[in-house]
């Protein structure tokens, strides 16, 4: 293999960026990530890494940096935030390893790219430049051509293929026809709180500290699991808001969600008042029919792609399986960039827009009132547990191709 067609070019050193070095690493081929910040800090909250996407970090060769800083949770729980009445739950732990190979995980972003980046260094094949943009590409005969910028200093890298893994504002996305992301309407509120804090011992009067709890409410919904290996709580609360810009967060007055939170119960209301700073997010989508790569030689992953709401909490997973789909389609087309690109949108495709449709269902359960509540509590009340373990398979069985 020519040194040109081993040579790929990743924009952004996030969780998709990251994996998607990795899994091209590994199939043989050389990785240059660039990073536009000049360093990688701690950001965002926690996440939930289901076994679609922990079999790719296993085989990796990532699940084992992170299972000290992550939790297995023991089920998932849907609560009423009005009367903090269980309406269901269905098993995680032990039985969802066994069931779909691999564990659903929950753990803190920034342990999660730890882990990734501890991966990343002991790569031999992988380069990593922080303060580095990719502002410009060529698509060319033999490949790409990336024009990185270093402090207004600009250098070019040729190469068989940019991968833009720049998130929801994405310059690689940017660099086509696509227009920019939609703003849903929605804020996500987020903050962690240590375990034996007043908060975190707030909540644990509450609910339990070892599962995944899903508080519903029509005007807000509030989702809180463990992190930091069990010293810590996440909590992610979702609202409607106003549009901020493109900006990733900012802090909030906290009576904001207060209000938002008028109807639920008076423990969840005092505790989102101790549960202080709340870091709101604002939540913005790219349209799934746009085209995610260019036959030359780009191809766009995680949220540059496909940026989605929250509600079926599939967003870091669809990231990591885009990086391990596009590996392979490249590995086994190496002399055929522009079919192996076209094999990897058509199998990405399908699968987000029915997880988008996945997180559109939950979004409307979880933000039910009056009668659609009380049939949702009804229906709920008499579904076994087994059956909503099964309407999963399709979500948490998936598996990457290997080779």
């Amino acid at each position: 293999m020519e040194a040109l067609s081993r040579q790929v070019v990743v924009a952004g050193a996030g969780i998709a960026g990251l994996t998607t070095a990795l899994a091209l690493a590994e199939r043989g081929f050389s990785v240059h990530i660039f990073e536009r910040t000049p360093g990688l800090a701690e950001v965002g909250a926690g996440l939930q890494l289901s076994p679609n996407a922990t079999h790719i970090l296993a085989r990796l060769g990532v699940l084992d940096l992170l299972r000290p800083a992550a939790v297995k949770p023991e089920a998932v729980v849907l609560r009423d935030a009005a009367t903090l009445a269980e309406r269901t739950r269905f098993p995680l732990g032990a039985a969802a390893e066994a069931r779909w190979g691999a564990p659903y995980l929950v753990a803190h972003r920034a342990d999660l790219q730890s882990a990734l980046l501890a991966r990343v260094g002991r790569h031999p094949d992988i380069t990593l430049s922080l303060g580095a943009a990719v502002r410009d590409v060529a698509v060319h005969r033999r490949g790409i051509t990336a024009s990185i910028d270093r402090e207004g200093k600009v250098t070019e890298m040729a190469g068989a293929l940019l991968v833009g893994a720049d998130g929801v504002w994405s310059t690689i996305r940017g660099l086509g026809s696509v227009g920019r992301s939609r703003f849903s309407g929605r804020i996500a509120w987020r903050t962690v709180v240590r375990a034996e804090s007043e908060a975190g011992r707030a909540f644990q009067k509450i609910a339990p500290t070892d599962v995944v709890t899903a508080f519903m409410h029509p005007s807000v919904h509030l989702i809180a699991y463990p992190v930091r290996g069990g010293g810590a709580i996440n909590l992610v609360a979702v609202t409607a808001g106003e549009p901020m810009g493109e900006v990733w967060s900012r802090e909030v007055d906290p009576a904001v969600l207060g209000e938002a939170m008028r109807g639920c119960a008076p423990e969840l209301v005092r505790l989102a008042a101790e549960a202080r700073p709340w870091t709101s997010w604002p939540l913005h989508m790219v349209e799934a029919g746009h085209p995610w790569i260019a036959p030359g030689g780009i191809a766009l992953v995680g949220d540059a792609a496909h940026a989605m709401t929250p509600f079926a909490a599939q967003g870091a997973a669809m990231g990591i399986e885009d990086a391990a789909v596009l590996a392979h389609c490249v590995a086994a087309r190496r002399d055929d960039m522009a079919a192996a690109l076209a094999d990897y949108q058509a199998a990405r495709r399908p699968r987000v827009a029915r997880v988008v449709r996945r997180g559109a269902f939950n979004h409307f359960t979880w933000h039910a009132g009056g009668a659609v509540a009380f049939a949702r509590d009804r229906i709920l009340a008499i579904t076994p547990a087994s059956q909503l373990v099964r309407s999963l398979d399709w979500l948490y069985g998936w598996k990457a191709p290997e080779g």
